[in-house]
């Protein structure tokens, strides 16, 4: 789970339906013979104060995002500053481009040897099961892994019976 979705769970946590429960309270507390009209404008100020609360609890993760975006940039230098090497800086950023790709058709293939010509144990299917997932992941994130964990599971546990 990436860090933004992590914050913005527990900033949505802190302050979702702070409105609501603060409404309770003040239906609890308050006059009974409260018109309707003062209890909906008191649930529009709450509404509104809880809005405020979300709106710079975001804010303030943005501005954490960016310090982490900068942090990291920092230590890790950007592709700007690696055009400034003459020749390096150049084989570097090709480098860096070409390795998804690389990774990509390296798996392909493996996974048509597989499928088409290898006869492997059990042992090397579960190896090349964990590469497809490595390399996978690596090329197309936490969602590839999350839709095809499901047929995973599904399939060891068919191998397993």
């Amino acid at each position: 789970m990436s860090f933004s979705k992590i914050a913005s769970t527990l900033v949505n946590t802190l302050t979702g339906g702070l409105a609501d429960t603060l409404f309770d309270v003040v239906k609890t507390y308050f006059p009974p013979d409260m018109t309707l009209e003062q209890k909906g404008k008191i649930y529009m100020e709450l509404q509104r104060l809880e809005q405020e609360k979300r709106h710079q609890a975001d804010m303030a993760l943005v501005k954490a995002e960016q310090t982490l975006t900068e942090r990291i940039s920092q230590l890790e230098g950007t592709a700007k500053d690696l055009k400034t090497l003459p020749i390096i800086g150049h084989l570097i950023l090709f480098a860096r481009g070409c390795q998804r790709p690389i990774w990509g058709f390296f798996t392909l293939y493996l996974d048509y040897q597989w499928f088409t010509q290898w006869q492997l144990s059990e042992q090397q299917q579960s190896a090349l099961i964990v590469i497809n997932l490595l390399v996978l992941g690596f090329l197309f994130g936490e969602r590839a892994i999350k839709n095809v964990a499901p047929y995973l599971i599904q399939a060891a546990q068919n191998r397993q019976r």
